[in-house]
């Protein structure tokens, strides 16, 4: 059994976001890359179910689309642990490009579960995973906090209001898995970042597709309002601000 691991590139969460060219692109300059967390735990899962020999997994490889400056963060999941990794050389223009990328490997590689984060924590799309499984013709499972193999079948337990649901999946499919997949993210070890010199990176052109959306224009969010301070002895102001100005009450 071969397991494929989509993993994003994005900014380290503490990097303050600039933009250029009117607003229309971000700007890259020092900006710190790294794996998308949901990504990064979906990668530790697939790696712990790789470990238990009973599960039967050959392989566990990476894959990204996204140009050749990405390639740090691919050996990033290398060092992690994932036998080899796959780069797709294209600008992720949009979701529906970026799954129709991923979804032709698959077809290529022949890999037998897929697993994709639940989202990425720059655009929170959330659409990537289902796209994939549609392109592919094969069933996906969402919201995925738990994951092990019995008898050759994947099963899969997800978060549901009031509870959690256990389904079971026949290879091929797609997992889109989100936190509480994995304790904590796996962390490179020396031997590991030493290694992962040597994995091989396989790099397909993209295939010819058309994304669906574009960025008209990035706006950062208007800055907050001045603190307002009410006196302890006056609550009849403060119900009377959270009703007509904050309205939730």
């Amino acid at each position: 059994m071969k397991i494929l691991v989509c993993i994003s590139n994005v900014p380290d969460t503490t990097t303050k976001i600039k933009f250029a060219a009117g607003n229309t692109s971000i700007d890259t300059a020092g900006i710190q890359w790294v794996i998308n967390p949901w990504d990064e735990l979906s990668l530790t899962r697939a790696l712990e179910l790789k470990d238990d020999t009973s599960n039967g997994i050959k392989s566990v490889t990476v894959i990204h689309v996204g140009p050749a400056a990405s390639e740090t963060t691919i050996r990033k999941a290398l060092a992690i642990g994932a036998d080899d990794a796959v780069r797709v050389n294209a600008e992720p223009l949009d979701a529906y490009y970026t799954a129709a990328q991923i979804a032709e490997v698959v077809k290529k590689e022949q890999f037998d579960v897929v697993f994709c984060g639940i989202e990425s924590s720059d655009f929170n799309g959330s659409t990537v995973g289902g796209m994939v499984a549609e392109f592919l013709g094969v069933p996906s499972v969402s919201a995925v906090s738990g994951i092990k193999f019995e008898n050759g079948q994947a099963v899969l337990t997800r978060e549901i209001d009031g509870g959690k649901e256990t389904v079971t999946v026949s290879a091929p499919c797609v997992a889109i898995v989100q936190k509480g997949i994995a304790k904590e993210p796996r962390i490179a070890a020396m031997r590991g970042i030493m290694m992962a010199r040597s994995k091989p990176v396989k790099v397909f052109e993209p295939v010819a597709v058309e994304p669906l959306t574009q960025v008209v224009e990035f706006e950062k969010p208007a800055p907050r309002a001045a603190c307002k301070y009410i006196d302890a002895e006056n609550p009849r102001q403060l119900i009377e601000l959270l009703q007509n100005e904050a309205k939730v009450i």
